[in-house]
């Protein structure tokens, strides 16, 4: 039994402690003479210290830079971590203030016209993030990568899509055919942007405060295209009939502070996102849940789509 108190008395937390979320981290509301943080337990696993370390000091230094997010806070030793005795680790960041723009994969119950100048400001919000990080220190982070074998790899950062329980034989072959393709493609793509990318900016990772957006969860974050955030945050979105539209809206809010990626390059990225999240499900789901066959169906629909149109 995790003694949570405890563990949050470390950061000077003598309030209510409140679960909040339970995904890939659990997070806690923790209370400080009344003024809330936010505790999280680190999946036993996914991120090592080192990369939990790098994954606060970014965050630290893009607050420093200007850019809106949650900040490290440190234990009253002065330390970043602590560790359980599971091997766990537990870092606290500031509270965010705010509502996220959407529900885990529900759609956002506005207008086409309400939807595309939301996401405009995503991609201005993600374009603000790509643009600080190349402006401060990261070559001494270490983080995943999203790059070519991260995404499309013999072994991706996410695990083997193509290996998806869900998937009938047939679909197993289309899904390598779809690999080997787009592994081709990402070959050719010479002159994509690459640096620190959020790599989960999903509509509940974005949070509406009174300053405007901001981005949570920095913990899928790395080094990565570019192309691939914009790709992510319409992933929840594919099958909204105006698709077209919203990646026109986040190409265009990217494209008022930094050179946007192609339309066909956003939709690129978006299937490897799809590709991507068949393989994130397979570890983290029991084989015959239904959250498998869907996260499956939907990498299917748009690596068709792409192999298709493109």
């Amino acid at each position: 039994m995790i003694d949570l108190p405890a563990i949050a008395a470390k950061w000077g937390a003598n309030g209510q402690i409140q679960l909040i979320a339970e995904r890939e981290n659990a997070v806690h509301k923790i209370l400080r003479d009344a003024t809330p943080m936010a505790m999280r337990l680190h999946r036993a696993g996914y991120q090592s210290e080192t990369s939990i370390l790098s994954e606060l000091r970014w965050m630290q230094r893009l607050a420093e830079a200007n850019f809106t997010c949650p900040k490290p806070l440190a234990q009253m030793d002065g330390s970043l971590l602590a560790q359980l005795a599971d091997g766990r680790f537990v870092s606290v960041i500031t509270w965010v203030e705010g509502t996220p723009i959407g529900a885990m994969d529900s759609p956002i119950d506005a207008d086409v016209t309400a939807h595309c100048d939301l996401y405009h400001q995503v991609g201005r919000l993600l374009a603000e993030l790509h643009d600080t990080s190349d402006r401060i220190k990261t070559d001494d982070l270490t983080r995943a990568a999203w790059d070519l074998p991260g995404l499309l790899g013999k072994s991706p950062f996410w695990g083997r899509f193509w290996d998806n329980p869900s998937l009938s034989a047939s679909e197993k072959t289309f899904m390598v055919y779809a690999r080997q393709t787009a592994h081709a493609h990402l070959s050719a793509m010479k002159s994509a942007n690459f640096g620190l990318i959020h790599a989960d900016a999903l509509q509940e990772n974005v949070f509406q405060t009174e300053a405007g957006l901001t981005l949570i969860d920095f913990d899928d974050a790395g080094f990565g295209y570019r192309g691939y955030d914009l790709g992510v945050c319409l992933s929840q979105h594919y099958a909204t009939r105006h698709l077209n539209d919203l990646i026109a809206a986040v190409a265009e809010g990217y494209g008022t502070l930094r050179q946007a990626p192609s339309i066909e390059d956003i939709k690129f990225f978006l299937m490897l996102r799809g590709l991507a999240s068949c393989g994130w499900v397979i570890a983290r789901q029991p084989k015959k849940s239904p959250v498998q066959r869907r996260y499956a169906e939907r990498a299917l629909h748009l690596a068709h789509q792409w192999l298709t149109t493109a």
